[in-house]
This record gives C-alpha cells, structure tokens and sequence, in this order.
C-alpha cells in the first residue's frame, strides 16, 4: 500500500520549496521537517507563504524605494489629512493670478517666460507629479538601508549560531540559525525597501498637505516647466495674516512664477541642485550599530516597531568631507536661488501689492522655523535642509543690480563657473566689482587684437588672474 501512496507524493509540490520559493539547504530542510512544516498541504503553503510575504514586504517591488507603498502611502496621509477635488472656478483663479503674476515679472527680468502653464493642484495631485523625484533623491540612501539591514541580519544570525548563544525560540537546539541567511536575504531586502518607501511616502503625503506651491522646497521637483499652486494650503497660510486672501495669493504666485522662471532660463541650475541632494545621500553613512541594536531589541514580527526603531538611529550623525561638500554647494544654490526670487518678487509686487513687505516677512518667518523641505530632508536623507545665507544672496543680487543693471544681476545665472559661490556670499560687493571687472575683461576690440598679434598678453589672461580671487567652485 506504501508502494501505491509514494508515487502520488512523489507528484504533489514540495511544501517546504513551495514556502520558500526554491530549494531549501539540506540543514535547514531537517531542520524544518522536525517542526513538522513538511506536512503542510497546499493551502496552509499558502496562507504561510502570503504572511511571510506581507511581513517582509514582498509587492512585487524589489528596488530599493518601494514605489507601490510609497505612493500607497503618500495618498493615504494626503486622505487623512483632508483633500478635495479643484473645482474650475478655482482653477480659472490660478490661472488668472499666474497671469496678472507673469505680466508684473516682464517689467523686472528680462529671463524669458516659461513654456508651461498655470496649473492649480490639490494635494493628491502634487504627490503624483513630485514622487518620482523624491524616489529618485532617496534611492542611494535606501540602497545603503539594505546593505545594512543584511549585514546586520547576518551578523546577528551567526552570533546566535556560536557555541553557547541561546536558541531562536521554536527551532531545535543545535540547528545553525545563520544557514537560514540565504534564504532571508531576499526578504530583508524586500523589507528595507518596504520600511523606507513607507518612509518616503509618509514625508511626501506630510509635505504635500505644508507646501504652498510647486517648487517651494526649493528643486524642480514637479519636472517640468508648470507654475503651480496648491489652493487648499495658499487659504490655510492666508488664515494667519491679517491680509486680503486674494493679495496672499497673488504674492504666492508671484514667488512661484519667479522660480519656474529661473529654473527654465537657466538649464544648468536644477539639475546641479538634484545632483548636490544625491551626491550628499549617495556618501551617507547608515549607522550599522543603531540597526544591529534595533535587530536585537525589536519583535521582527512587528515592523511598524522596527520601523520605528530605525528611523530614530539611521544615520550617522557626522557628515563625511564629501558630505560636506555637497551641503555647502546645495545651501548655496538654495540661498542664491531664494534670494534672487526674494529681489525679484518684490520688485515685481511694488505698486502693486500694498502688504508685500508683510507677506515677505511672513515668508522668512516660515523659513526660519523650519520649513517643509526641511522637514522632509531630514526624515529621508537625514539632511537638515535651510538656505541660512538667505539674506546674503539677496543683498548680492541687490547690489549687483544697483551696480551694473537688471541684465547683470540676471546674466550671473550664464555659467555655473561665473554664478556667484558661497565665497563670494561672505563678500557679495567684491563679488560685484570682480563681475564687473571680468565682464569688461570679456570685451574684445581692435586694440586687443592688434596685442594678441604682436604678441602682447592676451587679455583674457588679465581676465583669468582677477578670477584667481574667487576661490573654489566647490567649497
């Protein structure tokens, strides 16, 4: 009867590969039959399998940010918090005040319009549009989680598995728990990716429901050349001041107008911006012993904890040289960026809104305790994101226009090497001199001509020693 029974199990699927999803080591498959996991039929497979699957985050996502639960999870904040579908009478507003915003913006910078269009957002929407790029700014962190996480697991794993370390409840005694690594590895993979796309998508759906306009954090992050504004959190900021609603939004739009303006008249800005935020993640140190301590001490059973745990203890506190680096590049660009758009707001508002100059203290003051970019570098990147040279780039663009016109102020955006620097910031008036030193040096006439020939020095030489005075590009 035994002989009849043998080739019929023989055909079944074997529930041990079925659980793990190939072959099981030897060890480990004795190990398990012991437990008695060998006698499980199809359907026990796979109510275990799909547990295991939703415990270690397994979507069918196994790159390092978990898009599906990041957008998952980014929408489910933004419908906590309150969001509402824009109707069209507020959208026709947006695209009005962009407009009337656009037309006072021509008499102040000669940057040549944007191609893209008014666009009002609810918060949902503004997930849609800037979740690629916040993927996209996370992934190097989010690849280190991983590396950390298994080295962490491994680590753990074959200390349990030395002579004397007590036994993982549940598995015999003698049974060398590190054999199940290559089994896990996968999983603690799939689990990091999950953990920080749950990370992403909570900043990101928090972030949505603070920001006022489409790149008020300061990046080109919607992608494209639209000037947009969130409505629901314009009125929101509105409620605290003692101004018109409908002048708040107009100076709002303004701001927004200034920037899309600025990242579409000078290509090379955005994207140095992006690279300075993935050049400081992709050097990031996780902190290995703060992961290791979380592994000790939380019920891998339960991520919500481990989550937790590791979001207090992720990352090393002290920025490496290169870290550093990339952060004094990025807050320069930030400040230089904010602060021309602080100018140029503001002349553009002149005459026209009797509360600019409220609105704009209202808007340092937002900045000063910390805004949303902030916020949100700090909980993704452990970035703690502030433009602090705020007031030292507009008093550089301020005096390089008093100086030597509008289209200077405007032509110093021409060339990241001639772009003023964070050097230039604790000096913003020798900065002006030497920009307009070297635009008369870039002046060719018949007389230089006539040097060159004869073999005079040439004076783009003369132009090249006045620069020697600016310092490093890269501080």
């Amino acid at each position: 009867m035994a002989d009849q029974e043998n080739p019929e199990r023989r055909d079944e699927p074997d529930p041990l590969e079925a659980l793990f999803g190939g072959p099981v080591p030897p060890e480990l498959r004795e190990t398990l039959n012991s437990m008695g996991l060998s006698d499980l039929g199809p359907d026990q497979v796979a109510q275990m399998r799909s547990q295991m699957e939703m415990l270690m985050g397994s979507g069918g996502d196994d790159g390092p940010v978990n898009s599906e639960l990041a957008h998952d999870v980014a929408r489910q904040v933004v419908a906590e918090h309150g969001d509402s579908t824009i109707g069209g009478a507020t959208r026709r507003d947006v695209d009005q005040v962009v407009q009337v915003a656009t037309l006072w913006l021509d008499q102040v910078t000669d940057m040549p319009r944007p191609e893209g269009s008014a666009v009002a957002l609810s918060r949902a929407e503004w997930v849609e549009r800037t979740l690629p790029v916040w993927e996209r700014l996370t992934t190097p962190v989010a690849e280190g989680l991983q590396a950390a996480m298994t080295s962490a697991m491994e680590q753990q794993l074959g200390q349990l598995g030395e002579d004397g370390a007590p036994s993982i409840p549940g598995l015999p005694p003698g049974m060398n728990p590190a054999a199940m690594m290559g089994q896990m590895t996968p999983m603690v993979r799939r689990m990091a990716s999950s953990m920080f796309g749950g990370q992403v998508g909570q900043a990101v759906g928090t972030l949505a429901g603070d920001v006022l306009s489409g790149t008020e954090v300061g990046l080109p992050v919607l992608g494209d050349e639209d000037v947009a504004m969130l409505p629901a959190n314009v009125a929101a900021f509105a409620e605290g001041l003692e101004v018109d609603s409908g002048e708040v939004h107009l100076y709002l739009a303004l701001r927004e107008a200034a920037r899309v303006r600025l990242f579409a008249g000078v290509p090379w800005l955005g994207p140095q911006l992006l690279t300075a935020v993935e050049d400081y993640a992709r050097d990031i140190k996780i902190n290995t012993e703060g992961i290791e301590e979380a592994v000790r001490q939380v019920d891998p059973q339960d991520p919500e904890a481990l989550q937790g745990a590791l979001g207090d203890s992720l990352f090393s506190p002290e920025p490496s040289p290169a870290q550093q680096a990339a952060l004094t590049r990025l807050e320069t660009l930030l400040a230089l960026v904010e602060g021309w758009v602080d100018v140029v707001a503001d002349q553009a508002a002149e005459g026209h809104l009797p509360h600019a100059e409220a609105m704009a203290e209202a808007v340092r003051r937002r900045r000063a305790t910390g805004g949303p970019a902030e916020k949100t570098f700090a909980s993704l990147v452990g970035l703690e994101l502030r433009p602090r040279r705020l007031r030292d780039a507009a008093n550089l663009w301020a005096a390089l226009e008093s100086k030597h016109g509008r289209d200077a102020r405007d032509e110093a955006w021409g060339h990241p090497d001639v772009a003023p620097t964070g050097a230039d910031l604790d000096d913003p008036l020798g900065f002006v001199d030497r920009h307009g030193a070297l635009a008369s040096g870039l002046t060719v006439t018949d007389e230089d001509i006539e040097k060159l020939l004869g073999g005079a020095a040439a004076p783009e030489e003369e132009s090249d020693e006045g620069r020697g005075d600016e310092g490093p590009r890269h501080p």
